[in-house]
């Protein structure tokens, strides 16, 4: 019996006994190690989703592991545009962000969707704190592109704000607005920061949570998921086009993150529930896998 079957159907004691068992070697080899989690706007998409993962989060707290949360919003900044009647304009993926654009990117991901996190973690104990990147020089970046307005591109990550939570027991939860060397925010590619954080704090596990069940050999055909790939068919993925659009960011920080000394990356779909846990504390897991 495997974690997978517990999360869809009702368990009898026996069967209950058995996922713990089963959780039991990945437990004690993940005691004490950093996991940056990201997850993605598209993958909240729901109460529901928020309260599943905020369980799978607390979970991996209390068996010892050290998760740290890193979030987009793009969906989420998109509807307040709208909303404002302002129309969002795109460039190779990345928003072009003017001034006012910015100031709402601040106003969701820091004001709402980080509150939205925090908030639905500490229901399973005062656990979760937010911050954003611009909280004690943790994300410093510079302009990527003149022509995009304040996006930023990352310079450095200083991770001492996160390891002075860590070591008190709890949940950081980071926001994707960046600040360069003169304190002018900056709105960040969230992908980008999740592997700069790992990277930053010798992750165990970098583990993306998107809408999409992880990468395809043949992208326009599920059975074609892959539960394990190197860093070098990665590569090969992107150059003949088989990974594009939105997923682009994701490979390139899976690959840079792992290279740099990150243990393995994971590409799951956020949407399934209690698929961190599956995916962490099961042998078959339920994603792509990357490793070096």
């Amino acid at each position: 019996m495997s974690l997978e079957t517990a999360a869809t159907g009702v368990l009898d004691a026996g069967a209950k006994a058995a996922v713990l068992a089963e959780a039991l070697p990945y437990i004690r080899r993940f005691w004490g190690k950093v996991v940056v989690v990201k997850y993605g706007g598209n993958a909240i998409e729901d109460q529901e989703g928020l309260t599943l993962l905020a369980q799978d989060v607390a979970l991996m707290r209390s068996v010892g592991m050290r998760p740290v949360v890193v979030h987009g919003g793009g969906p989420q900044i998109g509807e307040l545009m709208a909303r404002l009647g302002k129309v969002a304009e795109f460039r190779n993926g990345l928003r072009v962000t003017d001034a006012e654009t910015l100031d709402i990117a601040r106003m969701v991901l820091v004001g709402k969707v980080n509150r939205d996190i925090v908030g639905a973690i500490n229901v399973h104990g005062p656990l979760a704190v937010g911050l954003s990147g611009e909280d004690a020089g943790l994300i410093l970046v510079a302009p990527h592109d003149p022509d995009l307005g304040f996006v930023g591109e990352i310079q450095a990550v200083n991770p001492t704000i996160l390891q002075r939570l860590l070591a008190q027991e709890l949940i950081p939860v980071v926001a994707t607005i960046g600040s360069d060397e003169a304190g002018q925010a900056y709105n960040v590619n969230a992908d980008a920061v999740a592997g700069a954080v790992a990277e930053a704090l010798e992750a165990e596990k970098l583990v993306y949570l998107t809408n999409v069940e992880g990468v395809r050999r043949d992208r326009d055909d599920p059975a074609t998921l892959m539960s394990t790939v190197s860093t070098d068919e990665l590569e090969e993925l992107m150059a003949d086009g088989t990974v594009a659009d939105g997923m682009i960011p994701k490979v390139v920080s899976c690959i840079g993150a792992v290279r740099a000394g990150v243990g393995h990356a994971h590409v799951l779909d956020g949407r399934v529930p209690h698929a961190l846990l599956l995916e962490v504390f099961t042998r078959e897991g339920v994603g792509t896998m990357v490793s070096r």
